[in-house]
């Protein structure tokens, strides 16, 4: 990715960011990854959807009208084939300390960068750890993208350090949650499992689409459960999914392996045919 990034704030672009702000001080916020194929923003309204939702759980005041207005207005000036846009809304500035302000008003960020591959074309498969850090359990949180990433800041320092793509990340009772950057998907007995996200992870808008849309396009009902250490290993087939891979087959996750790829490279013609 090139190193270019530009940026806008509040639909203003900006080279500088005010200070003090919440997001940056508490990681109060909350923000989306977003897609862009040739000035087009791939699913934004799932997108829209799930920060509406995080704006609710975090009680910041409804921005949802005025970030759809801002993006479209980046879109416009989007120029490459590929490009990756992040979506930041925080609460805003305040007073001092953890209590937040009474009349909030929400800042907007928006960044865009390039992409210097070819999205329309599968990622090859991925070879992962098992992270040391484990997430921590929180229902009130759980599902919404918010400001504070740094369980998966140190999860993928270490995926670094071992010199693999991903990490596979458990709960606290070590039940299998997700990647560090998106939702794990397991083929087992014909059929396709995802973890249940009730007490910690995101969840994923390329996971909804692969619920909602692209497994049942290839004849697959997604099941939503605990899964284990022991479902991974008979798992016939494994895959994870993000907004800027959408799925990606696993080819090792430790001393573990698979060539299978089937269901991985069906759902991601479904996704292809999105793009034409």
């Amino acid at each position: 990715m090139s190193q270019r990034s530009d940026i806008w704030l509040d639909g203003s672009p900006t080279a500088t960011l005010p200070l003090p702000d919440r997001g940056s001080d508490f990681g109060d916020g909350v923000f989306e990854t977003i897609l862009v194929h040739q000035g087009a923003l791939l699913f934004a309204d799932v997108h829209l959807e799930r920060l509406s939702l995080g704006l609710q759980v975090l009680a910041i005041p409804d921005c949802i009208a005025a970030a759809r207005q801002q993006l479209d207005i980046v879109a416009i000036a989007i120029h490459w084939r590929w490009a990756v846009l992040r979506l930041s809304v925080s609460r805003g500035s305040g007073q001092r300390g953890y209590t937040p302000s009474d009349n909030a008003v929400p800042r907007i960020l928006i960044s865009v960068s390039p992409l210097d591959r070819d999205c329309e074309k599968m990622m090859t498969a991925a070879t992962l750890c098992f992270a040391n850090i484990r997430l921590a359990t929180q229902p009130f949180l759980a599902g919404i993208k918010h400001l504070n990433r740094l369980e998966q800041v140190l999860a993928s320092a270490q995926a670094k350090a071992e010199g693999v793509d991903e990490a596979i990340v458990l709960d606290q009772n070590g039940h299998i949650i997700s990647v560090i950057a998106g939702n794990l998907f397991l083929v087992r007995q014909g059929k396709l499992l995802t973890p249940k996200l009730d007490n910690c992870g995101v969840l994923g808008t390329r996971r909804r689409l692969v619920i909602e849309r692209w497994a049942p396009a290839i004849g697959l009902t997604v099941r939503e459960t605990t899964l284990t250490l022991l479902d991974l290993q008979e798992a016939e087939e494994v895959f994870y999914s993000n907004s800027l891979q959408t799925v990606r087959p696993i080819a090792r996750i430790g001393q573990q392996s698979w060539n299978s790829h089937g269901v991985c490279e069906a759902i991601f013609q479904r996704y292809q045919e999105t793009l034409i």
